[in-house]
């Protein structure tokens, strides 16, 4: 039975995508194509791609003896696996839509997810069974036989590998559409329900068309070091399996081991987060591994600083992109830094079929040069909150000819030469006496002192001003500055409206398992009790 249409956006028609294979069938014509090769490895785990194919096929057959099919939803809360991936890869096999939780969200969030995403079978690993058997019982969405165990035996779990071994793995197919649901991804919301973004089959295989343009291909041996979880480390892994290549996942991230198999494996692409950059080339060993064998090297998730970028071109061989944009799509910008060493202040200019365009707070349109909301359109767009119309609604800005754009919630403006400069997301922008004022600015400038590596900046409570900019900073190893000294530094370079009233050190800032610095936490101490946009 086909599913409801749960597009809530409009969805481009079936013509837009005339090079359309579904990643599923990608994999599957992979494997006749290049059998032997590698497709899949974790910590000495590998497997080919005729072997990857065939444990989807059975893991597809499994799940559709259980009446699991076109548009039904299977989650997975683990930790990334070669078993991960087959998982995901045989349940888009099967028609199915997958849902990848947060490791890192908390029980009652995971909770909520797991009922509103509708799953009918949960895979898990056991180091984040106490995230799940609180509320176990609860689950009354789970169909039959519906919670899998990778890794552990529990009563009412079914052992993976189990689970499998009466299946065949000759080849298995359901006809899967463009516009079908490809996979739910959480929002990384803090309180309430996150919003679910459903993407369609057709955006996910745009990414193994349009990443041919980073080098990708079946050459490729792409490491992947964040959650698989994370729209930043599918975005890579869906390209790496899309065009043929290798993909190795590491469980966790650690810099030393990121090395050391770049170098053994002869890595060529990596899609990495700000603080991970930051991480490897801080490291002391950096220069003594060979990374020649890099032809790309991505970064998303947050801004990756100027000077980080500099650093990075320096010593590591290899293209650097800079991709922006939202995990629900629209608009999107690339930059190639190595091709515009003179913009490594910007995210680069909208690419992919986008356009970009900035907002006041009116929803007009403004000029080049000014700063308001960035908004985006392009091919690539989510269908929808699943679920959560208004939501979904409340991103949408319609352009007088008829376009449909995202509003990002970013702060930004673009320059003289068409380049995008991001400022601050919209809730964390810091309303000083009346003024704006943009967190990042103040951040790039403390980023210059030689004795800070990392920092955050701040809205704190101002009886005077409503409120006024703070640093959270972290002194380098060995410095010797003082919180009062870097403020006054600071200040006697910032505008009246910008002046810190405090910088105070932190052993380390707060961050996602994606590198997001989390200054809602950072913020909460300093409102309590107010009445304030925490």
């Amino acid at each position: 039975m086909s599913p409801p249409d749960t597009a809530l956006v409009p969805q481009p028609s079936l013509a837009d995508f005339p090079e359309f294979v579904s990643i599923p069938v990608r994999v599957a014509l992979n494997a006749r194509l290049f059998p032997d090769k590698r497709a899949a490895v974790c910590e000495g785990k590998t497997r080919t791609w005729r072997e990857f194919d065939k444990r989807i096929n059975k893991i597809a057959r499994t799940l559709a003896g259980m009446g699991v099919g076109r548009g039904d939803k299977i989650a997975i809360l683990a930790a990334n696996s070669v078993e991960y991936l087959e998982t995901f890869m045989g349940g888009l096999r099967a028609g199915a839509c997958v849902v990848p939780l947060s490791t890192m969200a908390a029980a009652d969030s995971l909770e909520k997810m797991l009922d509103d995403c509708d799953a009918k079978v949960l895979f898990l690993s056991d180091q984040y069974r106490g995230l799940v058997e609180p509320y176990d019982g609860r689950l009354s969405k789970l169909i039959a036989g519906g919670r899998i165990a990778y890794d552990f035996k529990r009563r009412g779990w079914d052992d993976f590998e189990n689970w499998l071994a009466a299946a065949g793995d000759a080849p298995f197919e359901v006809p899967i559409g463009q516009l079908d649901d490809f996979n739910i991804i959480y929002s990384s919301g803090t309180t309430g329900l996150p919003k679910g973004i459903l993407h369609s089959h057709a955006m996910r295989d745009l990414l193994a068309v349009r990443f041919t343009a980073f080098d990708y291909g079946p050459d490729t041996i792409s490491l992947a070091s964040t959650p698989l979880y994370s729209n930043t480390t599918l975005v890579s892994v869906l390209a790496t399996i899309g065009t043929g290549g290798t993909t190795i996942v590491m469980p966790k991230s650690d810099v030393v081991k990121f090395l050391e198999i770049a170098q053994r494996e002869r890595v060529t692409h990596a899609m990495l987060v700000p603080v991970q950059y930051q991480r490897v080339l801080a490291h002391p060993d950096f220069g003594k591994y060979d990374l020649s064998s890099f032809k790309c090297k991505l970064s998303t998730s947050a801004p990756l600083r100027a000077h980080i970028k500099a650093d990075c071109l320096a010593r590591w061989p290899g293209r650097l992109i800079e991709i922006y944009g939202l995990t629900e799509g629209g608009g999107s910008c690339t930059l190639e830094a190595n091709l515009h060493p003179d913009k490594l202040h910007t995210v680069g200019k909208p690419g992919l079929g986008s356009e970009v365009i900035v907002l006041d707070e009116e929803g007009r349109v403004l000029p080049q040069g000014e700063v308001g909301e960035l908004a985006g359109c392009g091919q690539a767009m989510m269908k929808g909150y699943y679920k959560q119309e208004d939501k979904t609604r409340d991103l949408f800005w319609h352009h007088p000819e008829g376009r449909l754009f995202f509003k990002s919630g970013d702060m930004g403006r673009i320059d003289e030469d068409g380049f995008v400069v991001l400022l601050d997301r919209k809730k964390d922008m810091i309303i000083s006496g009346g003024f704006n004022v943009y967190a990042a600015d103040i951040e790039v400038l403390l980023l210059r002192h030689p004795d800070v590596i990392d920092v955050a900046v701040i809205g704190i409570p101002s009886e005077q001003w409503g409120e006024s900019p703070m640093a959270l900073g972290v002194r380098r190893a060995g410095a010797t500055a003082t919180e009062e000294e870097i403020r006054a530094w600071a200040n006697g370079q910032l505008s009246k409206t910008q002046r810190l009233v405090a910088v105070e050190f932190r052993d380390s800032l707060p961050r996602s398992t994606i590198g997001k610095i989390m200054k809602r936490e950072l913020r909460e101490p300093y409102w309590a009790g107010h009445n304030a946009k925490i």
